[in-house]
């Protein structure tokens, strides 16, 4: 999972430089920059996973977000319902809110689900 953190650690220091006014980033671009780093976070943990524990070769890992929930089915949620759900929630906040959208800015609402993306990561170490 040290890939996973990384990317993790790299999305919140993309936030240490961005100007912060009334708990508001007061410049989106690099708070969609950071939410697209923490999804590659979240995308990392799984890829070491099914490397690591389902045996799949780097060549065999999704390549599609329907791909990663395929993978999530079939080797780690069988164990973990919830882990599904977490993905799913992951996935709207941080890759098309957060990234793709650029729709949230609220300074705890970023750290909150950066958070989330944390626990996430931990979870299927």
């Amino acid at each position: 999972m040290s890939e996973a953190l990384r990317y993790l650690n790299n999305a919140k220091e993309i936030l240490k430089s961005v100007p912060v006014e009334d708990n508001t980033y007061t410049d989106v671009k690099p708070v969609r920059e950071a939410f697209g780093t923490a999804y590659l976070a979240i995308l990392e943990a799984i890829n070491e996973y099914l490397i690591t524990k389902s045996g799949l070769t780097k060549k065999e890992l999704p390549k599609s977000v329907e791909g990663y929930r395929s993978a999530l089915q079939k080797h780690i949620t069988v164990h973990n319902g919830k882990l599904m759900r977490e993905f799913e929630m992951l996935y709207d906040a941080l890759h098309i809110a957060g990234y793709y959208r650029g729709l949230i800015y609220n300074a705890d609402a970023v750290k909150d689900y950066l958070k989330s993306a944390k626990v996430f990561i931990e979870k299927i170490k």
